[in-house]
């Protein structure tokens, strides 16, 4: 006796997985983007002008 409704919870679980990654990855880029946006606050409330990130020549 084969189950048919077998193919239909792997699907909820695939779309289950894709959801969740989805949220990790969404998690992450807000956590960088609010670290650098408080990292850009600190350096303007210390009173400096210029906090501009300067990137390293390749």
């Amino acid at each position: 006796m084969t189950d048919p409704e077998q193919g239909d919870s792997r699907r909820g679980a695939m779309a289950g997985l894709i959801i969740a990654a989805a949220l990790l990855a969404l998690g992450v880029w807000l956590a960088r983007d609010l670290s650098a946006a408080s990292k850009m606050q600190d350096c303007l409330m210390s009173g400096r002008t210029n906090c501009n990130v300067i990137e390293p020549a390749r």
